[in-house]
C-alpha cells in the first residue's frame, strides 16, 4: 500500500525477499568453521542471522519473507533438461542441517519463511515479487541470482548483500550485464549459467551475448536470421543449435504462477519470541548475539514493532536480593564478627587499574550465600585505616577460606595493602575453564548470562566519559560489585557439582588452586630487563627496516603501504602479476603462508618476509619491552593465565615473555637484555628434553620408542636409521631433519601435505616417508588409531591428571573440522599432560624454596622451560632442587630429563 506525504509525494511500503539458501551458502564460506558445544556446525546461520539483522536495520520494512527451496525443487526444469544443475557440487554434509535451523529462527524473529515443494527458491520469489508489485509494495530481492535481475523494473530491484546492500535498478543490471532487465533470460540463453548447468550456445560467453543483443535485440531474431550474426562459424553454431538456445530460454525463464499466501499480512514482520529466541541463541553458543538479545537495544529486532510491544515484551523477573553498602564503623565489626564464623566466603575488589601491582582499591564485595552481599566502599564515610584495620581480623584468622573470579588478581591487589590470603577454597573463572576449556570466554558477565540468564549491570554505565571508578557513586559501585559477589557465589555452588560429576575437582584443589600462589609470587617478583641494551639494537633494526622498504619500493617501481595487504596485494598480484593465491574477499591474500610460497622463486616476496620479521622484533618486542617497565619496581610484571589455552598450557600476557625468538641472531640479543637486577646473582633456566616425545612413548607403548629414551639416544637420529634402514652413525644430517619433523609432525597430525610443505620434498615422498615412520613405529599408529575412537565415542580427550578437552566436533560432517578435532584428540593428551607436569614441578619446587627459605626465586615458565633468579651462593641448591623436582615429577614408562642452563642473562642459559 502507498501513502501520500503532505506535499502529494507516494511513499511505498517495502517488501524484502531473502534468497535464504543464498545467504547461508555465502556465510558458509566467507566465516569459516564454526560449531556449537553439540559439535553442530553454525557458520553459516551465523552469518544469515548477521545478514538478516543488518537488512531489517538499514531499510525497517514493514515487511519480509525468507525463502528457501522446496524439496525436490529441480523437478519441473529437469523434466526440460535432464542435466539441470548437475555438474553444481553437493553442498557441504554439515550445510544441510544449518537450512532447517535458519527456517526455525526465521520464525521464533517474527520474519515469514516459505519453502514450497517441488519449487525452486527464485521461482518463489519471482511469484511474491509480481504479487507485491500488484499489491503496490516497492520490492527488493535480496539475492545474487542472475536469473532473478530479469524482474527489475521501476519498482522492483535486487539487492546485492555482499557489496553491502548494493542496490541494483534497471540502469544498474545494464552496468552489470550490458543488456536491459528484459533481456536477461536471452542474455542467459545464449551465454548460458554454468552455476545452474544452463548450457547456452557452444562459444558464447557474456561480452558476445550482451554485444548481440544490444544490436538484435533478442534471440528470436538472432535464431531467425544467423546470417546477421558476423562470422561463419557462429552463424552455424546458431544454426545447429538453436534447441539448445531454446531449451537454455526455458530454463532461465522464471515461473511466476507458483502458489504462495496472498494476504499481506502473511508477509508482515512479526513480534519476535523472545523467551525462544534466547534459548535458541543458547544452544547454538552464539553468546554475543544473546547477549544482544538480552540488552535488546543492541539486537537488530524486526523494526516495525512499535516502541509499545517492546515495552511490553516480558521483562526479567525482578529477583528479591539483600544488598548491603557498609558505611559505619559498628556495621562493619558486625559484618566482620559475622564472616569469621564462615567457613569460605567470596571476595570482589573494584579497582584503579587491571595491573594489579598498579591498582587501587576503590571497594571491596564479600559474600557467603546467593542473593547477599557486603560492599565496603574504600572512598566512602570510613576511613581506609579504620577499614583496613577491621579486614586484617579477617585475612589474619586461619578460620575461612576464601575465593573469586580470578582471584589471583584481587589476590595479589590485597597484598599491596598488606592484606594476605592464605587459603583458597574456589575460583570460578578456573573452574569455568576446567568445565569448558574449548570456550574462550569465562568472564563473570558472560557466564552469569549463560548459566542464570542474567544480564548484569555493565561496567561503562558506572562512570562518565574519562572518569575513574572513584568518581563514580558509591550506591552504583556498591550495586555493581554486589551484583559480581552474588553471582560469583551461585557459580561457585554450580560449578562445584559439576566438577565432582565430571570428576575434575582434584585437578581445580591439587593443581590449578596450589598454582594460583606461585604465579601471583612470579608476577609480583617480575624479570628485570636492562633497557639500555636493547637501544644498539633498536638502531640496527631501524636501519634494516628502512633499508628493506627503500629495495623493495625500488624493485616494485613505487612506493606503497607494505604493512596494507590491499596494496601489497594490488602490488603484487595486478601489477607484477605473480601467482594468484586464493581470493579473500576484495583482495587476494598476503598471509604468511602466501608469501612463504612464493619467497623462494621471487626474491623479492623474501624481503617482503624479512620486513615483517624485522617490524615484529622492533615493535613488539625492542621498542615495546622497555615500556612494561614498572616505574617503582624497575622490573616488568607479566600475567600468567591458567584459562586460556584448551590445552592447560599457561600462557603468559602484558608482556608476552613466552614468544620471544630463540633462533635469530635477534632473538638472542633481546634475550640478553633479561638478567639478574643484583651483582653476584645468575639465572638459572631448566627445560624438559622432548617432554612430548617422551610422553607418546609412555601412552603408545612402543617398545622401539621407548627403547631409544630408556637408552638416552638421540630420538631423531634413531628414528632416521630406522626409517631409512642405515646404521645409527650413518645417519646424516638431513636424514635428521627429516625424522625431526615427523617425529614432531605426528604429534601435531601433520600429513604428507604438511611434510611436503616443510621440508620441500615431494607429496610421493612425504607421504613414502610417513608410511615407513607408521611401519617401524607401529605402536604409535595404535595409539592415535585409539585416540580418535576414543574421542569419538566420548566426545573428549584427556590428559594423564584427567584434564578434559570436549570435542563435539569430532562428529562434525564437515571434513576439515572433523580432521581439526582427530588432531586435538591425539595433541591434546601429550601437551596438556606436559603441561599438568611442569605446573605440577612449579608447586612442589616453590613450596621447597619455601622450606629452605631460601633467597632465589622463580621469573618465568615458557611452556616446558622454567627460569629462576638465583644468588650464585644457592645456584647448586637451586640446580639440584629444580632437576630433581622435575625430573620425578612422575613415574613414566620413559625418564624424563631436564637440560639446566646458567648465565648472566637470559641468552647465556
Amino acid at each position: 500500500m502507498a501513502r501520500k506525504t503532505g506535499k502529494g509525494a507516494v511513499i511505498m511500503e517495502k517488501i524484502f525477499i531473502i534468497d535464504a539458501v543464498n545467504y547461508l551458502f555465502r556465510s558458509y564460506y566467507a566465516i569459516g568453521p564454526m560449531t556449537n558445544d553439540a559439535g553442530l556446525s553454525t557458520s553459516a546461520l551465523f552469518g544469515f542471522i548477521r545478514s538478516v539483522q543488518k537488512l531489517l536495520k538499514e531499510f525497517n520494512p514493514k515487511y519480509a519473507v525468507a525463502v528457501f527451496d522446496g524439496p525436490n525443487n529441480k523437478k519441473a526444469r529437469k523434466a526440460v533438461y535432464a542435466e539441470y544443475k548437475m555438474q553444481r557440487k553437493k553442498a557441504p554434509d554439515d550445510l544441510y542441517p544449518q537450512f532447517d535451523l535458519a527456517f526455525e529462527f526465521c520464525s521464533l524473529f517474527g520474519l515469514s519463511a516459505l519453502s514450497i515443494p517441488e519449487v525452486e527458491a527464485d521461482d518463489t520469489m519471482a511469484t511474491i515479487a509480481l504479487w507485491a508489485q500488484k499489491n503496490h509494495l516497492e520490492t527488493y530481492l535480496c539475492t545474487s541470482d542472475k536469473d532473478l535481475f530479469q524482474l527489475v523494473s521501476d519498482h522492483l530491484f535486487v539487492l546485492l548483500s555482499h557489496k553491502d546492500n548494493l542496490i541494483v535498478d534497471a540502469k544498474k543490471v545494464e552496468e552489470l550485464f550490458g543488456v536491459k532487465p528484459e533481456q536477461i533470460v536471452d542474455f542467459l540463453a545464449i551465454a548460458g549459467d554454468s552455476s545452474d548447468n544452463i548450457p547456452g550456445l557452444s562459444g558464447f560467453g557474456p561480452k558476445t551475448a550482451a554485444s548481440l543483443l544490444q544490436e538484435f535485440k533478442t534471440l528470436d531474431y538472432l535464431l531467425e536470421h544467423p546470417e546477421k550474426v558476423p562470422g561463419a562459424q557462429k552463424q552455424r553454431t546458431l544454426i545447429k543449435e538453436k534447441e539448445t538456445a531454446l531449451i537454455s530460454r526455458t530454463l532461465a525463464l522464471l515461473n511466476t504462477h507458483v502458489e504462495i499466501p496472498q494476504e499481506k499480512e502473511f508477509f508482515k514482520l512479526k513480534e519476535p519470541k523472545i523467551s525462544e529466541l534466547e534459548a535458541f541463541f543458547a544452544k547454538m553458543n552464539f553468546s554475543k548475539l544473546l547477549k544482544e538479545l538480552k540488552t535488546s537495544s543492541q539486537m537488530e529486532l524486526p523494526l516495525d514493532i512499535s516502541e509499545e510491544a517492546r515495552r511490553t515484551q516480558p521483562a526479567e523477573p525482578q529477583e528479591k536480593t539483600d544488598y548491603r553498602l557498609i558505611q559505619n564503623l559498628p556495621e562493619l565489626k558486625k559484618l566482620i564478627d559475622e564472616l569469621l564464623e564462615e567457613k569460605e566466603i567470596c571476595l570482589d575488589l573494584e579497582t584503579t587499574s587491571l595491573k594489579p601491582l598498579e591498582a587501587k582499591i576503590v571497594g571491596l564485595g564479600l559474600g557467603f550465600k546467593p542473593k547477599k552481599a557486603f560492599y565496603l566502599p574504600f572512598n566512602g564515610n570510613l576511613e581506609t585505616a579504620v577499614l583496613l584495620k577491621e579486614l586484617k581480623r579477617l585475612f589474619s584468622s586461619s578460620g575461612p577460606a576464601f575465593y573469586g573470579h580470578n582471584i589471583k588478581y584481587d589476590l595479589q591487589v590485597l597484598l599491596n595493602y598488606g592484606l594476605e590470603i592464605r587459603k583458597l577454597a574456589f575460583d570460578t573463572l578456573l573452574a569455568s575453564y576446567l568445565i569448558a576449556p574449548h570456550h574462550r570466554r569465562h568472564n563473570l558477565d558472560q557466564l552469569a548470562l549463560e548459566y542464570f540468564g542474567k544480564t548484569k549491570i555493565p561496567f561503562e554505565s558506572l562512570t562518565a566519559k574519562n572518569q575513574t571508578l572513584l568518581q563514580a557513586p558509591i550506591e552504583n559501585v556498591s550495586a555493581y560489585c554486589s551484583e559480581d559477589v552474588d553471582y560469583t557465589v551461585r557459580l561457585k555452588q554450580l560449578f562445584a557439582q559439576t566438577l565432582k560429576e565430571k570428576k575434575l575437582g582434584p585437578l581445580l584443589e591439587e593443581i590449578e588452586l596450589p598454582l594460583v600462589f606461585v604465579l601471583a609470587k612470579m608476577e609480583r617478583h617480575g624479570v628485570f630487563l636492562d633497557a639500555k641494551k636493547l637501544k644498539p639494537l633498536q638502531e640496527t633494526l631501524t636501519d634494516q627496516l628502512h633499508l628493506l622498504e627503500k629495495q623493495i619500493h625500488q624493485e616494485t617501481g613505487e612506493e606503497f603501504n607494505l604493512n596494507s595487504p590491499k596494496q601489497l596485494s594490488e602490488v603484487l598480484f595486478q601489477k607484477l602479476k605473480l601467482p594468484l593465491p586464493r581470493r579473500r574477499r576484495t583482495e587476494y591474500s598476503t598471509g604468511a603462508d602466501v608469501l612463504e610460497n612464493l619467497a623462494e622463486k621471487f626474491p623479492l616476496v623474501q624481503k617482503i618476509l624479512n620486513f615483517r620479521a624485522t617490524q615484529k622484533l622492533l615493535t613488539t618486542y625492542v621498542e615495546a619491552l622497555p615500556l612494561e617497565i614498572n616505574p617503582e619496581t624497575k622490573r616488568i610484571h607479566p600475567t600468567f593465565s591458567q584459562s586460556t589455552a584448551a590445552t592447560g598450557r599457561l600462557s603468559c600476557q602484558n608482556p608476552n615473555l613466552q614468544n620471544i625468538p630463540v633462533k635469530s641472531e635477534e632473538g638472542l640479543q633481546i634475550r640478553k637484555a633479561f638478567k639478574p637486577e643484583h651483582p653476584g646473582w645468575s639465572l638459572l633456566s631448566a627445560d624438559y628434553s622432548q617432554i612430548e616425545l617422551r610422553l607418546l612413548a609412555h601412552f603408545s607403548e612402543d617398545p622401539k620408542l621407548v627403547q631409544a629414551f630408556q637408552e638416552d639416544k638421540d630420538i631423531h637420529a634413531y628414528t632416521a636409521s630406522l626409517v631409512f634402514k642405515v646404521p645409527l652413525e650413518e645417519v646424516t644430517e638431513k636424514m635428521r631433519q627429516t625424522a625431526k619433523a615427523v617425529n614432531f609432525g605426528t604429534l601435531y597430525g601433520q600429513g604428507a601435505f604438511g611434510l611436503q610443505q616443510q621440508l620441500k620434498i615431494s607429496y610421493k615422498e612425504a607421504g613414502e616417508f610417513i608410511k615407513n615412520y607408521f611401519e617401524r613405529y607401529e605402536k604409535v599408529r595404535e595409539y592415535i588409531e585409539e585416540c580418535h575412537k576414543k574421542a569419538a565415542e566420548n566426545q573428549e580427550t584427556q590428559t594423564l591428571f584427567s584434564r578434559k578437552r570436549p570435542l563435539p566436533e569430532i562428529s562434525s560432517k564437515n571434513p576439515q573440522i572433523k580432521a581439526a578435532a582427530e588432531r586435538l584428540a591425539v595433541n591434546t593428551p601429550l601437551q596438556g599432560t606436559a603441561a599438568d607436569l611442569i605446573k605440577i614441578a612449579m608447586i612442589r619446587i616453590d613450596q621447597k624454596i619455601e622450606k629452605q627459605k631460601l633467597e632465589g626465586f622463580m621469573i618465568l615458565q615458557i611452556h616446558d622451560e622454567l627460569v629462576f633468579e638465583v644468588p650464585d651462593k644457592e645456584l647448586e641448591t637451586f640446580k639440584t632442587l629444580v632437576k630433581d623436582e622435575m625430573e620425578n615429577v612422575v613415574k613414566l614408562k620413559v625418564p624424563l630429563t631436564v637440560h639446566l642452563g646458567v648465565g648472566k642473562n637470559w641468552g647465556e642459559c
